[in-house]
């Protein structure tokens, strides 16, 4: 009997510090299995369009997008298992790797492109799809030579939190009974609050109190499912880094810049009000996010500088590949296998000449090279902030590579209208590259996990790029159309920050101090002996994004205080699962809504449903507590659901 029938969850090795090379996979290495199919890859075009165009629209409108691995995952069991009674647990992993692609090229396209609209030029879609499909393919190859560093060597100290969701999903799906049970409970909840909070608009998502003593001083919590399972997942020192960054910037900093700016006659720049007149969302919109900024700049140059040596020895492994003419691998576990290094390379060489000296792009040597620069520098940096706590701040790495480009270029004699053009294009592609990057690296960490062939996986997310940049020109085309970049509707605020970025440097109006402030206190974070990165991605969200992962990190460590041994294990299991469903079950439900809301706005039979949004007494601070205390109650119940006697499942 094979060791994927006789266990129905995760090896527990999944969530402990022990090596890669010693992790049991949930389909082990031996055991041959489907995976890149035919309805996979169908599947998961169809899921990477439609997620894509979801999270356009829903990125464009709110700045943020819906994470679609877990969501792709839960739909394809639905489909292929619930509908086609067919397919194996890595057939469903191979659909949510290409469908989740969809999100991420959308993510790193409407933090951009729109951009380059708002200037007033006419961009076509067929070069939004060129670039799109440039920055996703060089993310993805890049990513490739340290699969094994980030998702194998770093094991048990890299958690992934929604690639271990995801996992846990699709093992949840295959194994069903009492795990798929806990874990459709989760879901189920996180969809119906979902839908009540974001679909009925019955209570405030996000709720905050004043600190008295502290001008502007402020402390909230966004009440999403999602971010509650993220912190069980992550656990409770991540989360706790990621909150004393939120709590410096948002208890410290702010206060300090209200209190001395409050007498000042005129306005600080590049703030155009008096500080006098600011609450605490214009001080983080105008000071906090470039304090924020520098902080995950200096964060990503050095976790750069740390992983220099894995990257050298991997590119040298790859070389080897390429100049023996044949794929090393082959004599590695298929659990182990990449795509031939010597092909990645010559890729990468092929996308940096289609970039410099062919049309649509002809961006030259000069900006192919930063655009490479770049990529290489904050593919490993995504890679590892994902790992860490699921946020990949996209834009901060955006506006890191816009703030050096549109120096070199200034400095070579770019003006006006077309330096600010030339250095957003560059910025589009590594924005898209490093999009893609958060995407891919939680999909192999799932695969690690359930055992899936990477050379596999990774030829998916290429097919899943290629599927989502063919069509995201025609989805930001339409939605610009209808709506009109930077309107009421869609007000795309990543975007109209990175335009205002390049005209700030142009035009000789960046805040630079503030960003050399955030770099000053990065060092000092590391220095202490406190990782950077969580503590960074903290500083740079609003602190509403912090506080709720703590909440099931705390959690967590309640229960890992309390239990040892195999009864933690199971325990933490059933957790897991309950986190991971509320992670689902969010997403799933946010993307149905967003489609919801676009047929909504364009056709006047779909009758609108935001009914709640007239009760007054529901939007009360105090009443949005209570559904999200009660499932505060419900994981902390499904932490210790499991008796005692059961522990011999574990094993």
């Amino acid at each position: 009997m094979s060791k994927l029938t006789k266990r129905k969850t995760l090896s527990q090795g999944a969530y402990e510090m022990i090596p890669g090379s010693e992790y049991e996979p949930y389909v082990s290495a031996s055991t041959s299995m489907p995976e890149l199919t035919f309805q996979s890859i169908l599947l998961g075009i169809i899921l990477a369009v439609v997620f894509g165009a979801a999270n356009a629209y829903l990125g464009l409108k709110l700045g943020q997008t819906v994470g679609a691995s877990v969501p792709c995952a839960v739909t394809s069991m639905a489909i292929l298992r619930g509908i086609l009674k067919r397919g194996t647990v890595l057939e469903n992993n191979m659909v949510q790797t290409i469908g989740s692609a969809g999100e991420s090229v959308a993510a790193g396209v409407i933090f951009t492109v729109p951009a380059l609209m708002v200037w007033g030029m006419d961009i076509s879609i067929f070069n939004i799809s060129v670039m799109a499909f440039v920055g996703g393919v060089l993310g993805v190859l890049i990513l490739i030579p340290l699969r094994r560093y980030f998702v194998s060597d770093e094991h048990g100290k890299l958690p992934f939190p929604d690639g271990t969701a995801c996992a846990e999903v699709l093992v949840a799906g295959e194994a069903g009974g009492s795990s798929a049970k806990v874990l459709f409970v989760g879901g189920g909840l996180a969809g119906l609050y979902t839908l009540c909070l974001t679909g009925f608009e019955l209570w405030k998502e996000e709720v905050g109190i004043s600190v008295k003593g502290l001008t502007n001083g402020y402390i909230g919590i966004d009440a999403a499912p999602a971010l509650l399972g993220v912190g069980y997942v992550m656990g409770p020192r991540i989360a706790a880094i990621m909150l004393a960054g939120a709590a410096l910037g948002w208890l410290v900093i702010t206060p300090i810049i209200s209190y001395f700016g409050a007498a000042l006659p005129h306005a600080v720049a590049p703030a155009t009000e008096l500080i006098s007149t600011m609450g605490p969302d214009e001080i983080w919109k105008y000071y906090l996010k470039y304090i924020g900024t520098g902080a995950v700049i200096f964060g990503g140059l050095w976790s750069f500088l740390k992983v220099i040596p894995v990257m050298f020895n991997s590119f040298r492994l790859g070389f080897q590949q390429l100049f023996k003419g044949k794929d090393a691998d082959g004599n590695l576990p298929r659990t182990d296998q990449d795509m031939n290094m010597g092909l990645v390379f010559m890729l990468i060489a092929a996308l940096f000449i289609f970039m410099a000296f062919l049309p649509p792009l002809k961006l030259g040597i000069v900006r192919a090279l930063i655009v490479l620069v770049f990529s290489f520098l904050f593919v490993p940096v995504a890679a590892k902030m994902v790992g860490l706590t699921s946020n990949n701040p996209i834009s901060g790495m955006t506006i890191a590579t816009l703030l050096v480009t549109s120096l070199i270029l200034k400095g070579m004699g770019a003006k006006g209208e077309a330096g600010m053009v030339a250095t957003l294009f560059v910025g589009i592609i590594v924005c898209i590259a490093v999009g893609i990057t958060g995407d891919t690296s939680q999909d192999l960490k799932t695969g690690f996990l359930v055992g899936a062939t990477p050379r596999k996986q990774q030829m998916g997310e290429l097919i899943g790029v290629l599927a989502s940049a063919i069509s995201i020109g025609f989805v930001v085309y339409l939605l610009s159309s209808t709506y009109g970049i930077g309107s009421e509707k869609l007000p795309a605020p990543q975007a109209m920050l990175m335009a205002s970025l390049v005209k700030g440097i142009f035009t000789g109006q960046l805040p630079w101090i503030l960003i050399f402030i955030g770099m000053a206190i990065g060092a000092v974070v590391e220095m202490l002996g406190i990782p950077v990165l969580p503590f960074a991605i903290g500083l740079y969200l609003p602190i509403s994004l912090s506080t709720a992962p703590i909440l099931g990190g705390l959690i967590r460590g309640l229960l890992e205080k309390r239990k040892s041994g195999k009864e933690l294990a199971i325990r933490r299991e059933s957790g897991i699962l309950f986190a991971s469903g509320l992670v689902a079950g969010d997403s799933l439900m946010g993307v149905i809504l967003a489609i919801y809301s676009y047929f909504h706005v364009n056709y006047a039979s779909v009758p609108n449903i935001n009914f709640g949004k007239d009760i007054a007494f529901t939007h009360n601070n105090w009443f949005t507590l209570i559904p999200y205390g009660i499932l505060l109650v419900i994981l902390y119940y499904y932490s210790n659901i499991r008796k005692p006697e059961e522990l011999h499942e574990a094993a």
